[in-house]
Order: structure tokens, then sequence, then C-alpha cells
């Protein structure tokens, strides 16, 4: 019985002393939007992107500060079968409250097909409130978009 009133005081106190040592207020987010099947043509082939893979897109900071930002696809199941993704780029975009756009952070095309397709962007600080995008292109086009407000 001492034993546990001894562990219990010490987890306590622990707590206490992190939650006092905890610095300036973190937020983020972290959203998933389901890739539509789809197909497109690769050098006189038809790929096919079957059901079963996810775009999802993170961000962590505080306010305007984005201290990480990633946005990519996993797929299960059949989704995880097939050839992946070729020819794909993911860009970040910004807009401010009236949803103007104001900045876009496009990423490098990738030739090669991936079925995990990724990319991280660097810390900055945003101008405006507003929101944050990323968005996944295969083969030129717009294939899924996944957004987070940021708020005061």
């Amino acid at each position: 019985m001492r034993y546990i009133a001894r562990l219990t005081t010490t987890l306590a106190a622990a707590g206490a002393l992190v939650l006092a040592t905890s610095t300036g207020a973190q937020a983020g987010a972290i959203g998933s939007t389901p890739v539509r099947t789809f197909e497109y043509s690769v050098g006189g082939m038809t790929m096919k992107i079957p059901t079963g893979c996810l775009f999802t897109h993170i961000i962590r900071g505080s306010g305007r500060k984005l201290t990480y930002q990633n946005a990519g696809v996993d797929c299960a199941f059949v989704g995880a079968l097939s050839s992946g993704f070729c020819n794909w780029r993911i860009d970040f975009t910004y807009a401010d409250t009236n949803n103007r756009l104001y900045r876009t952070s496009r990423g490098a095309t990738h030739a090669e097909c991936k079925i995990d397709p990724m990319r991280n962007n660097s810390p900055h600080t945003l101008p405006r409130y507003g929101k944050a995008c990323a968005h996944l292109y295969v083969n030129g086009t717009r294939r899924v978009s996944q957004c987070h407000h940021i708020t005061k």
C-alpha cells in the first residue's frame, strides 16, 4: 500500500513538472481525403488507380507559424497492388480568409511511379490567416486536395 502511495505521489509530481515546463501553445491538424478511382495514360499504357488510397495532409505550428507540413498518399487493399502514381507532384497552396490564393509552393514533378508519393514543406510563417491546402497532381491533372483552416 505504501508503495502505491509513493508511486502515485511521484507520478503526480512528474505530471505537474511537465505542465509547469510547457512552452507556448501548439496546434496542429491532420486530415485525409480518399483518392477516387481514375485512369491515365503514360507512354501509351493505361494506368489505373483503384480504390483504397487516402491523401493525408498534416500541419503543425502556432498561429500563422507552420513548423511542420507534410502530405502524401497511403494505399491499402487493392490500392496497394496498383503500379502507383506516375509523373506525380504535390503542391501546397495558401489562401486568405476571403479564399484568395496568395502563395503556391509547387513541388517537383517525379517521373517515376510510386505507390506512396510524399512531400514535406519547410517551416515558414504565413502573412495571413486563411487556409493551407495540399494537392496531388498525377500526369499534370489535379486528382485530390486536402485543406486546413488556419485561424486565430
